[in-house]
């Protein structure tokens, strides 16, 4: 059966701040490791009011030392924000700390706006050198060879297992070169997915860290007890979108009855199409949601995100999954 796992953007709901989301990025951690969730990725975003994770491997310490067996990782940073050999060190500090728990997934995208994203990296044409930065950090990770003059301590000789994340072809090209698995962003930029999986998956070079292709895919996931119950939480998210895509970035707003009723028509579709992964429901929709996807895709894991308002409904939004896919593997 298709493994779970958990993608958190740490979001700050209105009336809230940082410090009680990254709390509840902890406890949901705990949860998630109670229910047998694979990984728990945070994700860097930057200048957004609703999403705590920008300060990414700082968020993954807290993580990781909050809790004992689950896999924490970066869904993911965006390496052009950075220079490889701080990457290096960071994760290469986490995985001394987490020996074996720790995962790093790449981007490209500078997960903000454009005037954010000179203030970060000062130098826009960084993403032109994503390959050769990928190449240079995971050298990092390799045993110091004598006379090696750059080395990233601690760093070297530790086994972290580098991801490529993408939501488009030139991802897939490059995890497929490279031999590394692929993490698409199915959750908010689902339109190249299909093709995007033929290509790595025809193209894909088995490599030291893998030896045939391995595909997580993001998928939008709102449990309740009933359909009319996850379709309103699911509504903060559609707020959410739409207030991001109006250039209105802002706190998860907390969940309207009827949202998408009132909603323009460029609004309907623009939600239609960037949300088209998303499984909204009873345990049953959810049942059914989850095995036509993975019977669609293939699937290998799926990252499953949850921008939910209140805390406790996104934790039994979690739980109710965990069931679900209980229940789907016994059966299977």
């Amino acid at each position: 059966m298709t493994a779970l796992s958990v993608l958190d953007l740490s979001p700050i709901g209105q009336g809230s701040n940082a410090s009680q989301s990254l709390a509840n990025s902890l406890d949901l951690a705990r949860h998630a490791e109670r229910l047998g969730y694979k990984r728990y990725w945070l994700a860097e975003h930057h200048n957004m009011p609703g999403i705590a994770s920008a300060a990414t491997s700082v968020v993954i310490a807290h993580v990781a030392g909050g809790t004992k067996t689950i896999r924490v990782g970066a869904g993911g940073i965006m390496l052009p924000n950075h220079a490889p050999l701080v990457i290096a060190e960071q994760f290469g500090t986490l995985a001394a700390l987490f020996p074996g728990r720790i995962d790093l997934g790449l981007g490209l995208a500078p997960g903000t706006d454009m005037m954010t994203a000179r203030a970060l990296r000062r130098n826009l044409e960084a993403s032109d050198n994503f390959p050769q930065d990928v190449v240079e950090l995971m050298g990092y990770f390799q045993p110091a060879e004598e006379g090696q003059r750059i080395r990233a301590v601690p760093g070297e000789g530790q086994t972290v297992p580098v991801w490529i994340l993408g939501s488009s072809l030139y991802g897939a090209q490059l995890a497929a070169l490279l031999g590394l698995p692929y993490a698409f962003a199915s959750h908010f930029a689902p339109a190249e997915l299909d093709h995007a999986l033929e290509v790595y998956r025809t193209r894909f070079q088995p490599s030291a860290q893998l030896d045939k292709p391995h595909v997580m895919l993001g998928l939008n996931v709102f449990a309740a007890p009933t359909d009319a119950e996850a379709k309103l939480l699911f509504t903060s998210l559609q707020q959410a979108f739409v207030n991001l895509r109006s250039g209105r970035p802002g706190q998860l707003p907390p969940p309207v009855e009827g949202y998408d009723r009132d909603l323009d028509p460029m609004a309907k579709t623009m939600l239609s199409q960037a949300l088209s992964c998303a499984v909204v429901g009873s345990p049953e929709t959810v049942s059914q949601g989850i095995d036509a996807f993975v019977r669609r895709t293939g699937a290998d894991e799926l990252m499953v995100t949850a921008q939910i308002f209140d805390h406790a409904a996104r934790v039994r939004s979690f739980e109710i999954l965990a069931d679900v896919h209980k229940a789907m593997s016994k059966a299977a």
